[in-house]
């Protein structure tokens, strides 16, 4: 059940002007504009009406700007205690402004919208209900105020009187989802929408329709959410914890993430978990995709130990975990897993004290800031040396690869000449001058071969005898 928000304190005034409204272009009798929503399992087709932007308000349960919402703690809780007041309100008007990963910088987004709408003005209506809440809107509605003020007028189309807030937050996703929807939900508003849908009993398969994408995608991105939360727990401290901004540039980094987890968890669990919270903490250092590739399971003991000073070397492993009233205790997590998860847990914590707007001391501050710096240097050296072991074990497996690759082709050959006996249609001159060919690149490849391998197998034996006279 979607959470009600009651109604503003212009309400009443809201719907008298609405009804005043309708009423004037039901008497008119000339052509009208309507705007076609989903409305309870079908189309519905809504009047427009023209209504000042300083008498509607922001819907504080748009999907656009939840994860931004927690960004100021204080004012995220006025919000959630009256979202009608001028504050609250003032708060979503700045928040549909500005980047989703950065709310201390206006999105380009929004200068462009409104570039467009003091140029050629409003092309599409947005969405109310008869109470004046913007259901769809709500940017067009913040454009507009700043642009011409709150007596302007903003074309709108009207919802049934009967709408409430499931309906609300039903259509707003119906619209969003729309192909010619300019401006798509951030990746962490459309985690959450899809989890509230999930919440409400809505079916995967259904979920996974509405949003265009797979039931295996919607059940990694739950995933996902359900890590990012967990972060943001671990990340408390006594004066901050992170938010969701936090993880709105990581999208690509944790769809890499969920697949390298999910991939070594069918193999062994124990494993995935050290390789999720090695990877978790240098994506939380701020490196790139291309540098979290380079860790695995075995990332913190083979290069990351070297790098970090011996206060942080791995605790004892756990002697178990009590089961309550049984009176017995299961294995608890490896030294190494629980090393993997403080280090996790001191970078969560650097970066909430050192973050922008924190309401730490400044010491505090100025403290987690260089132990972020300091964990990074640390972190950096040991992707640069995973780098550089993978690059030379790719360059080790190049040349097995590649005669893999051949005799792959070689066995689709005998294929094509069994084919071509039926059909009698081998071009038997062609075939001959390829088989040269061939042999002229493995008697090149058995000389290489000498000069390279130290310790013949059979198989190179075998090449070294068979083009014997390659020197």
């Amino acid at each position: 059940m979607a959470k009600g928000y009651g109604l503003p304190p212009g309400a009443e005034e809201n719907r008298a002007l609405v009804r005043s409204r309708l009423e004037e272009i039901a008497a008119g009798g000339g052509p009208r504009e309507t705007f076609t929503v989903e409305w309870r399992g079908g189309p519905e087709h809504l009047e427009v009406i023209q209504v000042p932007v300083g008498s509607l308000y922001y819907n504080p349960a748009t999907h656009r700007i939840r994860a931004q919402a927690g960004h100021d703690p204080k004012q995220a809780e006025a919000l959630a205690d009256d979202p009608w007041s001028s504050d609250s309100q003032a708060y979503l008007d700045r928040l549909l402004q500005v980047l989703p990963a950065d709310p201390a910088r206006t999105d380009p987004e929004f200068d462009e919208l409104m570039a467009s709408l003091k140029e050629y003005g409003q092309t599409d209506p947005g969405l109310i209900t008869h109470e004046g809440i913007l259901v769809n809107g709500n940017t067009r509605r913040a454009a507009l105020m700043q642009l011409f003020g709150p007596n302007h007028a903003m074309r709108v189309a009207v919802l049934p009187p009967s709408c409430d807030w499931q309906d609300i937050a039903a259509i707003e996703l119906s619209l969003q989802l729309r192909k010619e929807h300019r401006r798509d939900y951030s990746y962490i508003n459309r985690l959450l929408a899809v989890q509230e849908l999930v919440d409400q009993g809505t079916p995967l398969a259904v979920i996974a329709a509405t949003f265009r994408t797979t039931a295996e995608r919607c059940r990694q991105d739950q995933w996902v959410l359900a890590r990012i939360e967990s972060l943001i727990e671990r990340s408390k401290t006594a004066d901050e914890q992170l938010s969701l901004v936090a993880f709105e540039d990581q999208a690509e980094k944790f769809r890499e993430l969920h697949r390298a987890y999910a991939k070594q968890y069918a193999v062994n669990p124990e494993k995935a978990e050290l390789l999720l919270e090695n990877r978790l903490a240098a994506m939380l250092l701020g490196f790139a995709k291309t540098d979290v590739r380079f860790i695995d399971h075995d990332f913190r003991d083979r290069y990351l130990s070297k790098t970090l000073p011996d206060s942080e070397a791995p605790a004892e492993a756990s002697a178990g975990v009590a089961i309550p009233g049984l009176g017995r205790a299961v294995k608890g997590p490896s030294a190494s897993l629980g090393a993997a998860k403080a280090l996790t847990d001191a970078v969560l914590h650097a970066r909430a004290v050192s973050r922008p707007g924190s309401a730490a001391p400044p010491e505090a501050a100025a403290e987690a800031e260089k132990e972020v710096v300091r964990l990074r240097v640390a972190m950096d050296q040991a992707i640069s040396d995973a780098g550089r072991d993978a690059r030379i074990k790719k360059r080790k497996q190049a040349a097995p690869a590649r005669l893999a690759d051949a005799g792959r082709d070689i066995e689709q050959c005998v294929t094509d000449l069994v084919m071509s006996r039926a059909q009698r249609s081998l071009d038997e001159e062609s075939f001959d001058d390829a088989v040269t060919d061939l042999r002229q690149k493995l008697e090149k490849l058995a000389i290489e071969t000498r000069r390279t391998v130290q310790h013949p197998g059979d198989g190179v034996t075998w090449l070294l005898e068979t083009f014997g006279k390659a020197r």
